[in-house]
C-alpha cells in the first residue's frame, strides 16, 4: 500500500523524484488561458513566473485527465513537475471541486508507477481539499501484481524478470496543515477508506479458483481478529440447520460450499445500528440458466456487493465511528452440474416465504433474499444492501452510475446526496408496484422473474419483500461501476472499482453524527 505523509517541506524544497501540481482551463475573460492552480506558485516561481506558458507551448489546455510532464528547473529539489488538468477554473480559484482534485490526483498517480516518492502541490486550502487529494492518489496508485512476476521456468537462467511495475510508493502532501490536528485527522481517514477500498478492489480481482465462499469467509475472520470485530461463519450445516434455502439453493452446484458471514462492529456509545448487506457471488456461471459466451469472463467480480459490505465495516471499525455497523456476507459460488438448482425448482427462503426460480441467473437476489431477512431480526435502525444485480441497471444508467432504490422516499433522498459528496455517481430509482404483479407464481409465493422490462426495479421490488416491517432499507445496484473493462481514468482502475464503499462509510459517519437521514 502506497504510504501517505503530510509533508513539512514546501514545493521548492521538498526532495522527492517528481512534484504535482494543478492547471485549470480559464473562465470568462480568461476563457482560453491556461490557469496555474493553488499550489503551484513556487513552482511557477522556479519557472521564472512562465510556468503556464511553458505548459500552454506544449499543448496543455486543463482539461480534466490532461497530464503534462516537464523536466525540473534548477530552483527545485525534484528531477519531474507534472501538471494535471483540473477543468475549468471555478469562480474562487480556491474552491476547486473536491471530486475534481481526487480524479487529478488519481490521474497523476497512476503515471507515477515505478517511483518511490512524489510531491502533492495540489489545491490544499481546505481539510476537504487535502482529504480529496489524498484519497485520489492513493486510490490512484493501486495496481493488482499479486498474479505478475512470478519466475518462468523457461526462460533462460541469467534472464532478468523484471516483473510489473510497482504502483507509487509514498504520496506527500504538500501545501497542507501537517500540524494542525484537522488536517491529521483526514488524512488519517482517507488513509483507512484507501486501504480498505483497495483490500475490496483485490478481493473482486482474485481469480475465482482462488477466490470462493469458504476463503472470502477466512479473510473477513482474519480481518475481524485484526480490527476488533466479531465474525460468525455459517457454514452448509449451519445454513440447512437454519433453513436459508435461497443461498443453499445458489450454492448447490458447485464443490464450493456457500457461507453466510456476519462481520459486527459494535461502539459502547452507539446509538444506531446499520445494518450493510452484500451479495457475494464469488463466481456466476449463470447456473442451469448458463450465460452466453463472452458474459462469463468477469463473472468474478459478482461478489462486488459484498467486498464493499466487508470494507465498509473494516473502515467503520478503523475510524472507530460511534455506530453499530453490522455487515452480512451472502457468499455462494452460482455453477451448473447434477445438483444445482433447476429452472422450476421451488426453494423456501429464510423468511419461510417460497420462491418458484424460473432462471439461475437471477441468483442475487435468492442469497440476497436469505440474508435481508436475517438482517432485519436484529431489527437494525436502517438496512443498505449492495449487489452487483442487474444487467437492466447498466442498461439503465450506465458504467459509472449505480441505481439506489429504497422503501423509504427521504432514505433514497439521503443516499443518494451522501453518494454524490462523496464523488461516486449514483441516480434515485423507483420501485413501481404495477411490477410486482409480474413476479405472481401459481407454484409458490413469488417468483424470482418477473416483467423484462424495468428488470433492475423488479429486483428491487423482489428484495423489498424480504425486508423487516418498519425498517428504513435501500437497495444499491452497482453492477455498472464495480468492475472497469475499459482504460483506466482518475482514480478508477482497470478491474475491481471499490465502488459504494466511500457511500456506506459515510453513511456510517452519518448515523454516528445522529443523521440517519
Amino acid at each position: 500500500m502506497t504510504a501517505l505523509t503530510l509533508s513539512t517541506a514546501g514545493a521548492a524544497t521538498l526532495r522527492a523524484d517528481a512534484l504535482v501540481v494543478g492547471v485549470a482551463k480559464g473562465a470568462g475573460s480568461k476563457s482560453g488561458d491556461l490557469v496555474l492552480a493553488p499550489g503551484a506558485e513556487a513552482v511557477d516561481k522556479a519557472f521564472d513566473g512562465k510556468l503556464a506558458a511553458v505548459l500552454a507551448t506544449l499543448g496543455a489546455v486543463g482539461a480534466e485527465g490532461e497530464l503534462t510532464k516537464l523536466p525540473a528547473p534548477s530552483g527545485l529539489k525534484v528531477p519531474v513537475v507534472i501538471a494535471v488538468g483540473l477543468g475549468t477554473v471555478p469562480d474562487k480559484e480556491d474552491a476547486y471541486d473536491p471530486e475534481k482534485l481526487r480524479r487529478a490526483a488519481g490521474t497523476a498517480a497512476r503515471a507515477l508507477s515505478g517511483f518511490k516518492k512524489a510531491g502533492f502541490a495540489l489545491p490544499a486550502a481546505s481539510v476537504e481539499d487535502a482529504a480529496a487529494v489524498a484519497e485520489g492518489a492513493l486510490l490512484g496508485a493501486y495496481a493488482f501484481t499479486a498474479y505478475q512476476g512470478g519466475e518462468n521456468k523457461l526462460a533462460p537462467k541469467d534472464a532478468k524478470n523484471s516483473g510489473p511495475k510497482l504502483p507509487l510508493a509514498e504520496v506527500a502532501l504538500v501545501g497542507a496543515k501537517p500540524r494542525d490536528k484537522a488536517y491529521k485527522a483526514a488524512v488519517e481517514r482517507a488513509l483507512a477508506l484507501a486501504e480498505e477500498i483497495n483490500r475490496a478492489r483485490d478481493l473482486i480481482n482474485t481469480p475465482p479458483n482462488d477466490l470462493y465462499p469458504e476463503s472470502f469467509a477466512a479473510v473477513a475472520t482474519a480481518a475481524g481478529k485484526e480490527h476488533g470485530i466479531k465474525v460468525q461463519v455459517l457454514d452448509e450445516k449451519a445454513l440447512v440447520k437454519g433453513g436459508f434455502g435461497g443461498i443453499l439453493g445458489v450454492g448447490q452446484g458447485s464443490a464450493n460450499g456457500p457461507r453466510l458471514v456476519k462481520l459486527a462492529y459494535t461502539h459502547p456509545k452507539a446509538e444506531k445500528t446499520l445494518a450493510l448487506v452484500g451479495k457475494g457471488i464469488t463466481y456466476d456461471s449463470g447456473g442451469i440458466s448458463l450465460k452466453p459466451a463472452g458474459h462469463n469472463e468477469t463473472m468474478k467480480c459478482d461478489m462486488s456487493g459484498a467486498a464493499a459490505v466487508f470494507a465498509a465495516v473494516v473502515t467503520a471499525a478503523r475510524l472507530g465511528l460511534k455506530v453499530n455497523v453490522t455487515g452480512w456476507l451472502a457468499l455462494a459460488e452460482n455453477m451448473p452440474s447434477g445438483n444445482a438448482t433447476r429452472p422450476g425448482d421451488v426453494l423456501r427462503m429464510y423468511s419461510g416465504k417460497t420462491v418458484e426460480v424460473l432462471n439461475t441467473d437471477a441468483e442475487g437476489r435468492l442469497v440476497l433474499g436469505d440474508a435481508l431477512t436475517r438482517a432485519s431480526e436484529e431489527k437494525p435502525d436502517a438496512i443498505v444492501d449492495v449487489a452487483t444485480l442487474t444487467g437492466a441497471m447498466v442498461l439503465a444508467l450506465g458504467n459509472r452510475t449505480f441505481g439506489i432504490m429504497a422503501n423509504d422516499d427521504a432514505f433514497r433522498t439521503s443516499i443518494h446526496e451522501i453518494a454524490e459528496e462523496v464523488g461516486e455517481a449514483s441516480w434515485p430509482m423507483p420501485l413501481p408496484a404495477d411490477l410486482r404483479k409480474g413476479m405472481d407464481s401459481p407454484t409458490a409465493d413469488i417468483a424470482n422473474m418477473g416483467e423484462r422490462m424495468g428488470g433492475g426495479l423488479v429486483a428491487g421490488l423482489f428484495l423489498k419483500e424480504f425486508v423487516g416491517e418498519g425498517i428504513a432499507w435501500a437497495h444499491l445496484d452497482i453492477a455498472g461501476p464495480a468492475f472497469h473493462e475499459g482504460a483506466p481514468y482518475g482514480y478508477t482502475p482497470k478491474g475491481g472499482t471499490g465502488s459504494a464503499v466511500r457511500t456506506l462509510v459515510r453513511l456510517a459517519e452519518r448515523t454516528a453524527d445522529g443523521d440517519l437521514g
